[in-house]
């Protein structure tokens, strides 16, 4: 067999987990030990990963995908596993399925059924309204 995908239907199905947007992905057989840096778009993770991961896009931690260690990213999904603090800075979702062992920092959070966490949650305090001030005199 030459060099590539592997079975057909593999490669049908990862041709449509591909969009403009992405820019790599990891597929389970794959164990990558240290520093991951992804400089914009998103990234998918569907494999073992122990260490640090800067994202300036969007993480997908698919449901085979496990990370032990530190998650900094814009945006992240988590269907698989997570052991590790999660600072997502515009938002995080745990899916169905999808375990978070470990503190989390986001504005915005969303656990679907079926999802777990066990950690401490920290979210920013929203800044209140600001009115229009009326100048005296008027």
């Amino acid at each position: 067999m030459a060099l590539g995908f592997g079975k057909p239907s593999r490669r049908r199905e990862l041709a449509e987990l591909l969009d403009d947007d992405m820019v790599g992905l990891l597929e389970p057989g794959v164990e990558v030990e240290g520093k991951m840096r992804i400089a914009c778009g998103i990234m998918r993770l569907n494999s073992h990963f122990k260490g640090e991961i800067t994202c300036e896009g969007m993480l997908v931690v698919a449901n085979q995908g496990e990370v032990e260690g530190e998650i900094h990213a814009k945006q992240v999904s988590i269907a698989g596993k997570v052991k590790g603090a999660v600072h997502a800075s515009e938002s995080l979702e745990i899916k169905n399925l999808g375990i978070v062992l470990g503190n989390i920092y986001t504005p915005k959070l969303l656990v679907e059924p079926g999802g777990y966490f066990d950690g401490q949650c920290h979210m920013p305090t929203p800044e209140p309204e600001k009115s229009p001030t009326l100048e005296p005199g008027l």
